[in-house]
């Protein structure tokens, strides 16, 4: 059986808050990508390209922007489970340990699954990626 989250009152209130300021942020954040990406069409880029590397600009610019599409849908999806766990009562509680995960850290990391020994302890037995899971 899971723990029960130690937040209450004001600390659900303010994480809630937090997580929902954020997302809302990304979901606009995604959308002016996505407006100024349909303005900067690859085609139209790569209309104005005189050489190879005007054109490898171009392909650099078009992965740039779907790498943050990509990345802001990851903490989206992110932030969804977190707003899960808040719901559920066990948001602030370790996946792994099923301890409570300092404040501090969900403070630096709102999103965070795993209390700091055991988020160190993923990162070293996982293979190497781009990024941490936190």
């Amino acid at each position: 059986m899971k723990t029960q989250s130690a937040l209450r009152g004001a600390d659900h209130a303010h994480f809630n808050r937090r997580l929902r300021e954020r997302w809302l942020a990304l979901r606009e954040e995604i959308s002016n990508t996505l407006l100024r990406a349909d303005a900067e069409t690859y085609a139209d880029i790569a209309g104005e390209v005189h050489d190879l590397e005007d054109e490898s600009l171009a392909d650099l610019l078009t992965d740039v922007t779907h790498a943050e599409i990509t990345r802001d849908v990851e903490e989206i999806r992110d932030i969804e489970a977190a707003l899960q766990r808040l719901a559920a009562g066990t948001y602030g509680v370790c996946v792994r340990c099923d301890k409570s995960i300092h404040r501090e850290r969900l403070d630096a990391y709102p999103t965070a699954k795993r209390c700091l020994p055991c988020q160190q302890l993923h990162e070293r037995n996982r293979p190497q990626t781009l990024g941490p899971t936190l």
